[in-house]
């Protein structure tokens, strides 16, 4: 040792050296312990036995492991009622929304499979099929028309038993189904909304194509003017890692209202691992039995299912075909519940898309691909 105390070179790179010679050997025991406590019981020898026997720390470590790999695929399994137990939740669903005094609903991309939209966290999801280093198909959402789920939320908006969606889709078919633009938080955006935050209030032009072929993250312009005032206009697009800062379309005032008077609460077609993370939306200051009932419908779990008053395990048309039928019953037969009559001709939802739809404080104009 040389003086001072301190090592000299010779003895440093002996210690590095018997230190990487420590954690190969412990890497290799590792490998050792792992390759005899994957084989079944029964198949391992008297000296494997002792092996596992001298290593408990890595047999935990590697059990705990295993429970949590199991814990993530249940997690991500898709389960579904059966017919008869689905059926007797919608009722209890039913009677849920006829006797909120304000129910607020939380849609996913799960409301939107049934238009060919692909979901994210789903066995077919965009994120599922990155993980796994599988390449995913290119969709044509402008094709894609509102689903029944769609249209049930929009008339059950009609009938003023639904006071507000929220919505984290930006594949635009909620305001396609109908819905007012007042009555809707899309907090991730709009794909077919551009706007120009230059003018006063900000000019929202609502377009018929897709205007964020040539943005992302980070980068919003749409290559398009204001007609009004020449600035770059900018799509309405909050992606992972960004804060929404646009009033409209979010409308992040009306959902934390409405949030904040709902007694019920259903979530469509969400994973809710997004959504969890706004503490607004679940009004987390109030004591527990304030907070609004939450109805869950979905076929995965989700963060939220220990909180939820039902969970229904069905897909989201299902879910609400039947939950359309029990209110036509108990409404004396009010309610459109048929296909036909949810969908009394799809073209036109595309037509009066196409007109004018003024925004709270905003100017909306409606221009083709210039």
């Amino acid at each position: 040792m040389a003086a001072g105390g301190s090592l000299s070179r010779s003895e440093r790179k002996a210690a590095a050296r018997a230190e990487i010679l420590q954690q190969e050997e412990q890497r290799d025991r590792r490998r050792q312990v792992s390759r005899i406590w994957r084989k079944p019981p029964a198949e391992r020898s008297p000296e494997e036995c002792q092996v596992l026997s001298e290593s408990e720390d890595i047999v935990r470590e590697l059990e705990r492991r295993r429970k949590r790999r199991e814990r993530l695929r249940r997690r991500q399994e898709e389960v579904c009622d059966e017919p008869e137990e689905l059926s007797r939740k919608v009722a209890e669903l039913a009677a849920a929304v006829r006797g909120a005094r304000h129910l607020v609903i939380y849609t996913g991309a799960g409301i939107s499979t049934a238009a060919s939209i692909p979901d994210y966290r789903g066995p077919n999801g965009i994120w599922t099929l990155l993980q796994k280093g599988r390449s995913i198909r290119a969709a044509d959402l402008s094709e894609a028309e509102p689903t029944l789920t769609h249209m049930s939320i929009a008339c059950l908006h009609k009938h003023n038993l639904v006071q507000h969606v929220v919505s984290q889709n930006c594949d635009g078919l909620h305001l396609r189904s109908g819905l007012p633009r007042a009555a809707i938080s899309e907090l991730h955006g709009n794909m077919y909304i551009e706007v120009c935050t230059s003018c006063t209030p900000n000019r929202e032009y609502v377009r018929v194509f897709d205007v964020t072929e040539r943005t992302a993250l980070h980068r919003h312009h749409t290559g398009r003017m204001c007609h009004k005032c020449g600035a770059q206009l900018r799509d309405t697009i909050v992606h992972f890692g960004e804060k929404g800062t646009l009033r409209q379309p979010l409308n992040w005032e009306a959902a934390t209202e409405a949030a904040s008077k709902a007694d019920v609460i259903l979530c469509l077609g969400s994973s809710l691992k997004v959504l969890k993370k706004y503490p607004r939306l679940w009004c987390m200051s109030k004591p527990p039995t304030r907070r609004p009932k939450l109805y869950i419908v979905n076929l995965q779990w989700t963060p939220k299912d220990d909180l939820a008053a039902l969970k229904l395990h069905g897909r989201c048309d299902d879910v609400m075909r039947l939950l359309m039928a029990d209110e036509s019953e108990g409404s004396g037969g009010r309610w459109s519940t048929g296909h036909q009559q949810l969908f009394p001709s799809t073209a036109p939802h595309r037509a009066e898309w196409g007109s004018r739809v003024p925004g709270p404080g905003s100017w909306v104009c409606l221009l083709q691909r210039v």
